[in-house]
């Protein structure tokens, strides 16, 4: 026997689900019919339970429209098109007004061919964004490769002027979207614009829905909960 319906609407889903895996184990074993429909009963109260919840959760998305993906990313082609316009827009801007601030390396190898199909994507990074970008070669310059912990070519990385800080924004080839929006990611990181648990947030996603932060603190060394105003990201190199 299975409890009556009004019962297990008060049960927790962990709990339903215990009892609806003993009960097919059990039909499973007897076979009998009265066993097999009252797995069924279940299996039919777990779904409408669970369409219950789908139809809690659209109204909750209207009147909440802050936690609806959505709102920040829509589904229509014009739309779309519009939103893209202004993150590029957005990042272009930024990364611009960081022009003088920040330098763009790509380190190879004259036996890479990869490096020879990455370069000119770096090379549209300078004609857009108006930075400075340098081609080292740390077969020649191997110096180099060991101090920046370089390896891997191509390895692209943004270098702070007048700073240890730097950062590695694409390991292998990487297209030209992707590379302008770790750019931006790593400048905002770098220059303190974000904390690290937001670095996944694009370009203006700033405060919304795919910000980490937008709605308050979620980790323990988070300023707001642990009280002052910097915590270091371990992104400055060590001496």
């Amino acid at each position: 026997m299975i409890p009556p319906m009004v019962e297990l609407a008060t049960w927790t889903p962990p709990k339903i689900r215990k009892l609806i895996e003993q009960q097919r184990d059990y039909a499973a074993t007897v076979l009998t019919i009265d066993a097999v429909a009252d797995f069924w009963r279940l299996e039919d109260f777990a779904r409408r339970k669970a369409r219950a919840f789908a139809g809690l959760t659209q109204i909750a998305m209207l009147q909440n429209p802050e936690l609806n993906s959505k709102s920040a990313n829509p589904m229509v082609g014009d739309a779309r098109a519009e939103l893209t316009a202004y993150k590029d827009d957005v990042r272009r801007s930024y990364l611009r007004a960081h022009g003088n601030e920040f330098a763009l390396v790509m380190f190879s190898r004259n036996s890479c061919g990869y490096c020879r199909v990455e370069w000119p994507i770096v090379q549209r990074f300078q004609d857009e964004m108006g930075w400075q970008v340098t081609l080292m070669d740390i077969d020649r310059h191997p110096d180099v490769g060991q101090r920046f912990g370089v390896e891997v070519t191509p390895t692209t990385m943004i270098i702070r002027r007048n700073s240890r800080q730097h950062m590695v924004i694409a390991a292998g080839v990487e297209t030209y979207p992707n590379l302008a929006q770790m750019a931006y990611q790593a400048v905002k990181l770098l220059t303190g614009d974000i904390r690290p648990e937001q670095f996944m947030t694009g370009a203006g996603e700033e405060d919304g829905f795919f910000d980490a932060l937008a709605n308050g603190p979620v980790s323990a060394s988070d300023p707001r909960v642990i009280g002052g105003d910097l915590v270091t990201t371990g992104l400055e190199p060590k001496p």
